[in-house]
């Protein structure tokens, strides 16, 4: 026994539970068929109803709260606490307190339909059929192949993939879409390379560019496209495709620059990055098929309508489901329907709608205003203080926010309302503080858990990066943002027009 406890010490908390609930289990019936796992969920299920009931007594307690508010103020933090401490499906968990919010009078049946019809549900639509075209087409895997083909060592593949990945976000919607995009690039170069070193930081290089170049274009995340609607029902300003990559470029280049640099710095020497490669063929050279040109055709009449938007007036959302449309057209397109069908994140696409109504409900029932004002009063900020001062705030809590939150659309659809709030109250620019708190929110680079992208390469058969790399990188590369976001603020936001 002495040495069975000894291994209990050695193990985490849960699987000493386990091994200790499966032990009894034996004794008990000596057989040990029971799986212990079968009362795990009870273990896990104590800290989300204890949370949960200590915010429901919470709610109750402020006065100045009406009876909506409590509701949405009650729903928001259960769908938080849910999100964050379980392993329920964040699209799932949305949907779910969006119903129990609207059955107990928190906002009308209406507003869950008509949420599911807004222009962003069919913009998100058209934008993953779009990607699908680019990776079916094998248009994203020619790019990658080309610009790595051009590299002669360690290093300058580390910078070209990193060029790469950061103009796929114009095309890919999806962060872990073009995660998964790079991964034949990344078993081709680890093969190639040969040196464990190399796909450690390769590994780490990939999913980190995917995640900080997703500010570069409105359609790079869901998330921006929850934060830019909310910010129209609530200001009815928006941020057009062709504003926000002006905002957004120049920084996620440079964000995608500093990371690369760390990197190569921080897990590779001198000997690994001048490791020469030796030039091969890629499965893409040759000629442009019929399917590829129709694809680069579709794609650039997209984006250039996306960008003179102001011109002809056709919305991004209409463009984008025209073009789509297009792209699965029958004898012309270069997919299927039912391809194009697939390709949609339909999980992302419920989560969204649902998440828009916790956001709104927040914000129209002065749930939003109540948080705000306690939190700011807290921390001792007002409207009086320096802009420098409260740009500090913003951009702390929204590079945090993905530690104690991992969904990524999620933490807009918490965040946001009460920092538009915020802005409102303050008199300062919502354009501003949404923009602003979306690159914070766009950095999820602490845990593998944090984002899609990180998990698809930590899990990868080959030996790629351990949690505590990743810890090592972001302890780095989180002062590294907060550095720029303000010296972008100060030195280029201001004077494009995005000033608080």
């Amino acid at each position: 026994m002495a040495g069975e406890t000894k291994n209990f010490e050695n193990t985490s908390l849960w699987a000493q539970i386990d091994a200790r609930l499966a032990e009894s289990d034996k004794q008990s019936d000596g057989t040990g068929a029971f799986s212990a796992r079968g009362f795990r969920w009870v273990v896990d299920a104590i800290l989300p109803i204890s949370m949960t009931i200590v915010v429901g007594i919470g709610v109750m307690l402020p006065e100045s709260l009406t009876r909506e508010a409590r509701i949405a103020l009650f729903c928001f933090a259960l769908a938080t606490i849910l999100w964050s401490t379980t392993k329920l499906n964040a699209a799932f968990v949305a949907l779910a307190v969006t119903i129990i919010l609207v059955v107990s009078g928190g906002r009308p049946q209406k507003a869950l339909f008509d949420s599911l019809a807004t222009d962003v549900i069919w913009l998100m639509i058209g934008a993953f059929v779009l990607g699908e075209a680019v990776k079916k087409t094998n248009l994203a895997a020619r790019l990658t192949n080309l610009v790595v083909s051009k590299a002669g060592k360690v290093s300058q593949v580390f910078w070209l993939l990193t060029a790469a990945l950061a103009i796929l976000s114009f095309i890919i919607p999806s962060t872990s879409g073009r995660a998964a995009v790079a991964m034949p690039v990344f078993d081709s170069l680890s093969n190639r390379i040969g040196d464990a070193k190399v796909t450690r930081a390769l590994s780490l290089l990939i999913p980190t560019i995917v995640l900080v170049s997703t500010i570069c274009t409105l359609i790079g995340a869901g998330s921006h496209l929850i934060a830019n609607d909310l910010l129209r029902q609530v200001s009815g300003q928006e941020i057009s495709f062709l504003n926000w990559a002006i905002y957004g470029v120049p920084f996620g280049f440079a964000a995608s620059a500093a990371s690369c640099f760390v990197i190569l710095r921080m897990f590779l020497g001198k000997n690994e990055r001048v490791i020469k490669l030796e030039k091969a063929e890629t499965k893409t050279a040759g000629k442009f098929s019929s399917a590829e040109w129709k694809t680069i055709v579709i794609a650039a009449v997209m984006v250039a309508l996306w960008m003179t938007e102001s011109i002809h007036h056709f919305e991004i959302a209409l463009v984008t489901t025209v073009g789509a449309l297009v792209l699965m057209m029958p004898g012309f397109g270069v997919m299927t329907w039912k391809d194009g069908l697939k390709a949609v994140s339909w999980n992302l696409v419920i989560f969204v709608g649902a998440a828009l109504v916790l956001g709104k409900a927040l914000i129209d029932t002065g749930a939003a205003q109540w948080i705000i004002e306690n939190i700011f009063s807290l921390s001792g900020i007002d409207k009086s203080d320096p802009q420098y001062l409260i740009l500090l705030t913003v951009a702390f809590i929204s590079l945090t926010s993905h530690i104690y939150m991992t969904s990524h659309a999620a933490r807009a659809a918490a965040l946001v309302p009460a920092m538009l709030y915020f802005a409102t109250s303050f008199e300062l620019s919502p354009a501003a503080m949404v923009f602003i708190s979306t690159v914070g929110m766009d950095y999820c680079l602490t845990f593998p858990v944090s984002s899609k992208a990180m998990l698809l390469f930590q899990e990868l058969d080959s030996e790629t990066f351990q949690p505590s790399d990743l810890l090592r990188l972001s302890a780095v590369l989180l002062i590294v943002h907060l550095v720029l976001m303000v010296a972008f603020y100060y030195g280029y936001w201001q004077f494009v027009g995005l000033k608080f």
